[in-house]
């Protein structure tokens, strides 16, 4: 039975795209699912962000095929880690948890890279720089959940 592990932000097109593709490049897929949402249903359907696309692939990651969706309560049955970019969707993720089960499985994705970081920010209104900086971030927080998922299937 494989891993799942869930990355989450508000629209799903510049953030945790970006986490799904660094932590995917970064796991042995036959063990370990790695997918995202937003907790804002605005781009259902739609692919990333074309900044999002472009940073991921300079550094060797294809996320141009991934598809926006929406998180839903079902998603805490579905995964057994779920990661938000931030403290607000961390608050809307856990608002829809049922249960103490589906708080714990939720944790900010910066507070595993152990810089003294809390918050991936939004690049969206800005500029390249902003989503290197991001791609930066995030892969600085998704090695270590990648050793501890290769090494004993737990983020």
């Amino acid at each position: 039975m494989k891993t799942k592990v869930l990355m989450v932000c508000l629209g799903n097109i510049c953030r945790s795209p970006l986490a799904e593709g660094i932590l995917a490049s970064k796991v042995d897929g036959n063990m370990i699912l790695v997918d995202s949402a937003g907790t804002a249903g605005y781009h259902i359907g739609n692919p990333p962000d074309p900044r999002s696309v472009a940073v991921a692939r300079k550094h060797g990651i294809d996320i141009s095929q991934q598809r926006c969706r929406k998180f839903s309560s079902s998603d805490f049955e579905d995964f057994d880690f779920i990661y938000a970019m931030d403290d607000s969707n961390y608050n809307n993720i856990v608002a829809l948890a049922r249960n103490e089960s589906d708080r714990n499985k939720v944790q900010l994705l910066m507070k595993m890279a152990d810089n003294g970081l809390s918050e991936v920010p939004d690049p969206y209104y800005g500029g390249e720089d902003g989503f290197e900086q991001v791609f930066d971030m995030i892969e600085l927080a998704c090695t270590p959940i990648a050793q501890n998922l290769n090494q004993h299937g737990r983020g």
